[in-house]
């Protein structure tokens, strides 16, 4: 039992410095309204472990913190990635259909992220085009990236994330 939670909390952790370090390394596109968050990609994670629930969650909070953002956009922001890694986990738990994976962390951020960029930033764009524009980098980020991921994964097999 305490071995299991060390591998939780360890795995989380792992997930969480990747998730800081892929943002920050990518800051140029992972910030904005238009935005292509290249750690977006692991939030297809929780299909192969719970562990990576707190570790995104907590990645994303460092992340939006270190990089400069707003109260609104740590909190809400994080939560976003928070729905999104739960909502994956829940989708998935059965492994049924791995294509699932990505579509709550798009949609969670699809909804909530535009509404941080006009009250947090002030941004005057329309809330629609926002969610657009958010989208369509969750698509690509989570979609694309975030399978292209665990298509890798799956075939590394890889012990720790199951």
């Amino acid at each position: 039992m305490k071995d299991q939670k060390v591998k939780l909390v360890a795995t989380a952790g792992v997930i969480a410095a990747v998730y800081v370090v892929l943002t920050v390394i990518f800051a140029a596109f992972s910030f904005g309204e238009v935005q292509v968050r290249v750690s977006e990609a692991m939030t297809i994670l929780p299909y192969f472990t719970p562990a990576a629930i707190p570790g995104l969650f907590a990645g994303c909070i460092l992340a939006n913190f270190l990089g400069g953002g707003i109260p609104l956009d740590i909190a809400f922001g994080s939560i976003a990635t928070l729905i999104g890694a739960v909502g994956t986990w829940l989708l998935c738990r059965q492994k049924k259909n791995k294509f699932l994976a990505p579509v709550p962390p798009i949609l969670a951020n699809t909804v909530i992220v535009p509404f941080v960029l006009r009250y947090g930033y002030g941004l005057n764009a329309p809330i629609p085009l926002m969610m657009l524009t958010v989208g369509i980098g969750e698509v690509i980020s989570c979609g694309v990236l975030g399978m292209l991921l665990l298509t890798a994964l799956e075939k590394l097999n890889l012990p720790y994330l199951k």
